[in-house]
């Protein structure tokens, strides 16, 4: 009787001592994190300001709370798929998975992609051969049985690859992620931001600032990041959160915010190859403040512009009709396009701020893959108000200036895009779509063959290629550029016909 009175009692200490003593959750050998900084993009006009040094300072966080982790700097694709193998293969049951990258992001079939610095994509097909899918990371992570996932995404940027109305800048999809996971993006879904040429990101610098703060489940650090980032840029940055924890975790553990030692084995790994020169619950949105207008950009001194190529000069107007009736003025027609969702966000957005140059924009690219060129150029319009030089800006206007016939204005735009940026391909390409439209066959030769010469898998420029031979006379050679743009891309004559091209 005795014994069991003791055995009973021993019993009772070891079950009050495991609940007055928690187990530490998460401890250092548990905690693991890939940290990607990608900012020597070849297409790019410029290296990014700031991935480098935000994840060099995220790693330095990580490490003293308790992370291993590996840095990865301006990483190719091969660089980055080992950099997630080795993630992997340290993953045991229950671990803590994070996943950070800065630099270029692209939205493709509702799918994000991670996209490396030696990625080649000229067409949306190539974002799944090049790119690194977000959901693909953190299903395979799931797989190896963390019981944390955290993937954070600072590429809401507008990049260099996508091909203006083809494929639209879009930003970041939701993801579809495995239970036990958060993610958050550092701008709201589907939209992207400017640079802003700081050194560092401010969604960057307000996660450093709330992690460093104890006590706080991931997910209210993440939320004040948001918070804070709305709050600092007057709402022009939203960043957007996904959570499906099934527990509490904390970056930094423990009463008082003490800290786990850091880890021994974590690196910082220099990139491969020099560079070339949904039921995921969305937190609550800040209610906006509004934004005071930026004053215009400098316009600095222009360089000589290269010669431009002739074209045919348009008939004089015909002379007014004598006695003819006064004519009623124009009554403005009402949007139709103003219940989009997407054109409701941007005009909200313009309401606040007519200067938002990222706004006016984007705004003009949706018009315009509706087909409404006119709502299109007086967006782009108003983008080169406020930025003369704008090179995405003058493209875009001038393609859909050409679209519309109004080809002297679109061939100034495309020259002035060439000046700015030389050799920038998609102003070739759509200078050649000028000079096709205009019956300069020989100016448009040349325009899709240095287009070609530094993308050759460009279809547009292959197809309008072809055209032009035609028209200058090699209807042999022309069929054969047009027979392999349509193998390249099926649809591509329909897409000519819709700029009015046959």
């Amino acid at each position: 009787m005795t014994f069991r009175l003791l055995l009973l009692f021993g019993l009772m200490l070891c079950v009050a001592s495991s609940a007055v003593v928690p187990r530490p959750a998460h401890a250092a050998g548990d905690r693991f994190a890939l940290v990607i900084g990608n900012a020597k993009y070849p297409d790019a006009d410029a290296p990014l300001k700031e991935p480098i040094n935000d994840a060099r300072d995220l790693s330095d966080e990580l490490k003293r709370d308790g992370f291993a982790v590996e840095t990865l700097e301006n990483a190719t694709g091969e660089a980055m798929r080992r950099g997630l193998d080795r993630l992997y293969g340290k993953i045991k049951p229950g671990s803590v998975a994070l996943v950070f990258f800065s630099g270029f992001g692209i939205q493709s079939g509702r799918t994000s992609y991670m996209i490396p610095v030696d990625a080649q994509i000229w067409q949306e097909t190539d974002v799944k051969r090049d790119g690194i899918s977000l959901e693909q990371v953190l299903s395979e992570i799931n797989s190896r049985g963390a019981g944390v996932k955290i993937a954070l995404l600072d590429a809401s940027r507008r990049n260099p690859y996508e091909r203006r109305f083809r494929t639209a800048s879009t930003g970041l999809a939701p993801v579809i992620a495995p239970s036990g996971t958060l993610v958050m993006y550092s701008a709201a879904l589907s939209s992207v931001i400017s640079d802003t040429g700081r050194d560092r990101s401010l969604f960057v610098q307000e996660l450093l600032k709330e992690i460093r703060v104890p006590d706080l489940t991931a997910e209210e650090t993440l939320n004040r990041t948001r918070v804070g980032v709305t709050r600092a840029s007057r709402s022009e940055q939203v960043p957007w959160i996904s959570s499906s924890l099934a527990e509490d975790f904390s970056f930094v553990p423990g009463s008082g915010g003490a800290r786990p030692n850091p880890p021994v084995d974590s690196s910082v790994v220099p990139p491969a190859a020099p560079s070339p020169a949904p039921t995921p619950q969305q937190q609550a949105v800040v209610p906006p403040v509004p934004s005071p207008p930026p004053p215009p950009a400098p316009i600095e001194k222009a360089d000589t512009p290269p010669a431009a190529p002739a074209l045919p000069v348009p008939p004089a107007p015909a002379p007014p009709v004598a006695n003819a009736a006064p004519t009623a003025p124009a009554v403005p027609s009402p949007d139709p396009f103003a219940d989009d969702p997407v054109i409701k966000g941007l005009n909200e957005k313009l309401a606040k701020n007519p200067d938002d140059t990222s706004a006016l924009y984007r705004r003009g690219q949706v018009y315009a893959s509706k087909g409404a060129y006119a709502q299109a150029i007086r967006d782009f319009d108003d983008t080169l108000r406020i930025n003369p030089k704008d090179v995405e800006a003058l493209n875009n206007r001038c393609w859909a200036r050409t679209v519309v016939g109004e080809l002297q204005a679109a061939l100034r735009d495309c020259n002035e895009a060439l000046r700015l940026r030389p050799n920038f391909v998609d102003a070739l390409d759509s200078r050649g779509l000028v000079n096709l439209k205009s019956g300069a066959a020989k100016n448009a030769i040349a325009d899709f063959d240095a287009a070609l010469k530094i993308n050759p898998r460009l279809t547009s420029s292959l197809y309008g290629r072809g055209l032009a031979k035609q028209r200058n006379g090699a209807a042999q050679d022309g069929a054969v550029d047009i027979a392999n743009a349509k193998a390249m891309d099926p649809n591509i004559a329909r897409e000519f016909e819709g700029y009015g091209v046959r």
